[in-house]
């Protein structure tokens, strides 16, 4: 009997994707967790054959949570969800150790799919990332500046382009104002740009919200 770590901190979400799951696989056993905290202890404890986690958890991030399942069981495959665009997050957590990314859009048959590939030893993604990828091969592996942030980095960008606030933005990653502040620094230095205006201009050109 297969049995899945489905990690979401939205219940209904939860549902919705365990219902799409038993449709797939009628006899797996699927168990939940909603927060970080809850998918390492069980990626700890537990005998699991796939974890289907989103990338935007309570307290850390998904690609941290990632991290720490690579070192508590490297051999554990992990299929990362997200609300965000593929092309914006894929390659990030494919190096990252995932074994595919998907978007939440995507039709419950595309998850069938995905599962199916990873659990026989396959990397998942969708046609269109691959197109993106070869897009980025096709033009010498030249990069935006907004990929050469760490993940962390990213995360930040996103949230400061949107508007909110570095209080909120601590308070969302458990994290504190000063540590938040450095970030934005950073971001600011690797990516050349010198006011808020600017970050959030170049957030909405390219998309990343």
């Amino acid at each position: 009997m297969r049995r899945f770590l489905l990690a979401d901190d939205h219940s209904v979400v939860r549902l919705g994707l365990k219902q799409i799951l038993l449709e797939g696989f009628p006899s797996a056993e699927i168990l939940e967790a909603s927060d970080a905290e809850a998918v390492i202890e069980r990626v700890s404890s537990e005998k699991l054959d796939i974890v289907i986690s989103d990338i935007s958890m309570p307290g850390r991030s998904g690609l941290e949570i990632l991290s720490q399942i690579r070192t508590i069981q490297p051999g554990l495959p992990v299929l990362m969800l997200s609300v965000y665009p593929e092309d914006q997050y894929a390659a990030r957590v494919l190096k990252a150790g995932a074994s595919g990314y998907l978007n939440k859009d995507s039709p419950p048959d595309e998850l069938i799919r995905a599962v199916n590939a990873i659990l026989f030893g396959k990397r998942y993604i969708t046609a269109a990332v691959a197109e993106k990828l070869a897009e980025t091969l096709d033009k010498g592996g030249d990069k935006l500046p907004h990929e050469y942030l760490s993940n962390r980095e990213f995360q930040v960008l996103k949230l400061l382009g949107s508007g909110t606030a570095v209080s909120e933005i601590a308070r969302r990653l458990s994290l504190n104002i000063t540590t938040i502040s450095t970030y934005r620094s950073r971001i600011f230095k690797k990516m050349s740009l010198d006011c808020n205006a600017n970050l959030t201009m170049y957030v909405a050109e390219h998309k990343l919200i």
